[in-house]
């Protein structure tokens, strides 16, 4: 019978068990639901009616793939998402898609065949999230009422408190972990890919990521 060991149950250079991990990954995708699509009579969702038809003009001009064009209409829902985290308004957050969208479709040429596309366009989301001055805060704003609903659309009340204890723990964070995990965790995206867009060293990220989990399960009890 095989006996599993502590270095097992751990990822490599992680010191949290795999289902301490795991747990805190769950607890993370419902504190941020997948973000439905835009309806079409939005001003996010009539940029994405114009987009649809200029990247078409763009395939048949040979100015982009196919493969490009599906993947970066793909993309949006993860970039509501991601938006939503940075601001915590709906209405902030498709503006903030709306110029990222604008500025990828303006700068296409610089996007490299064979990258990640999805980080591609992180990068430029975050980059003007930054610009607008708009930075992460301790405090959840709430302009619209859509972050609240997230967190009370489930039934059971103790559910709703482990979601509410789970962004108190988040904002006890430092900024740059907080960032660091949702990307990673969250969005999945490899050590390497999250250091581009964060503009930092792998080993950097790695160790954010380890010392966000940590503290999580402290704060949460986790164990």
């Amino acid at each position: 019978m095989h006996i599993s060991t502590a270095s097992e149950e751990l990822s490599p250079n992680e010191g949290l068990p795999r289902h301490v991990q795991d747990m805190i990954g769950r607890r993370l995708d419902e504190l941020f639901p997948a973000v439905a699509d835009a309806d079409p009579e939005t001003r996010l969702g009539q940029v994405l009616l114009r987009l649809r038809a200029a990247l078409l003009d763009a395939q048949a001009e040979r100015q982009v793939s196919k493969a490009f064009s599906d993947s970066l209409i793909a993309a949006v829902p993860r970039l509501r998402r991601f938006a939503m985290m940075r601001t915590r308004s709906a209405a902030e957050a498709d503006d903030l898609v709306q110029a990222t969208l604008l500025k990828a479709w303006e700068h296409r040429s610089r996007f490299q065949a064979g990258t990640n596309l999805v980080a591609w366009l992180f990068t430029i989301l975050r980059n003007a999230h930054i610009n607008q001055g708009k930075r992460y805060r301790r405090e959840v704003r709430d302009v619209d009422g859509a972050f609240a609903a997230a967190l009370t659309s489930p039934a059971e009340q103790e559910h709703r408190i482990g979601l509410i204890e789970l962004q108190t723990a988040l904002a006890d964070l430092p900024v740059e972990q907080r960032e660091t995990l949702l990307l990673v965790v969250l969005e999945g995206l490899p050590y390497e890919e999250a250091a581009l867009v964060l503009g930092c060293q792998p080993g950097t990220v790695k160790s954010r990521v380890s010392r966000a989990r940590e503290r999580l399960s402290q704060i949460l009890g986790i164990a």
